[in-house]
């Protein structure tokens, strides 16, 4: 794909302001993992 769509796309789909967290806050990171042929969602949470 050409560089420039892929900037395009990603600028669409980032959000405009930053999300507010503080100290104590829970966050849940989640991650798409692919191995070989299969793929799956592991989330991380602290």
């Amino acid at each position: 794909m050409n560089q420039d769509l892929l900037k395009k796309i990603e600028a669409s789909s980032l959000r405009k302001e930053p999300i507010n967290f503080s100290v104590g806050d829970t966050v849940k990171v989640h991650v798409k993992v692919v191995e070989g042929d299969k793929e799956r969602i592991q989330v991380f949470a602290g």
